[in-house]
């Protein structure tokens, strides 16, 4: 587990923060969409 949480800290803390951004501002699909697109890259 260990090493997962180590080899996808950056997606997974991309993820939470694009979540809680969500929560907080109101849900936006292109804001969303914009930044799992950056995951990919």
């Amino acid at each position: 587990m260990k090493e997962f949480i180590i080899k996808y800290k950056k997606p997974i803390v991309i993820t939470v923060g694009i979540t809680a951004l969500n929560i907080y501002f109101g849900f936006d699909a292109r804001f969303t969409i914009i930044n799992l697109l950056w995951l990919l890259v």
